[in-house]
């Protein structure tokens, strides 16, 4: 089992929700994150003073999977987080981890069934 967590510009997620319920994903976390990478946030003006805003609203999706299944989840998250066809710098980034089990608390059930 994996756990995949985006990291996406917040526009993008409902599109990203859907491709994800569409191959099979029938549960995800989102939760409201701020952070910057390469391009170190971005500046703006507030009457007439720039401003550096170093960290910039995005979206985590995180998301359990069977190992059979990451390929075509991280598939459906890069085309469908991407603003353009070549991507754009702040597109985001995707992390997975191995997950060494999973318990759902209402069951009981235990490992990939659980998912």
């Amino acid at each position: 089992m994996k756990k995949i967590e985006a990291i996406i510009k917040p526009y993008k997620v409902e599109e990203i929700k859907n491709s994800l319920v569409e191959v099979g994903i029938h549960g995800m976390t989102v939760t409201y994150v701020e952070g910057f990478g390469s391009q170190g946030g971005h500046k703006e003006s507030y009457r007439a003073a720039e401003i550096a805003v170093s960290f910039l609203p995005k979206i985590k999706i995180e998301v359990a999977v069977d190992d059979e299944k990451v390929d075509v989840v991280i598939e459906a998250i890069i085309k469908h987080a991407k603003t353009d066809p070549n991507g754009s710098i702040g597109d985001g980034k995707i992390f997975v981890y191995n997950i060494e089990n999973a318990i759902r608390i209402r069951t009981g059930e235990i490992g990939s069934v659980a998912l």
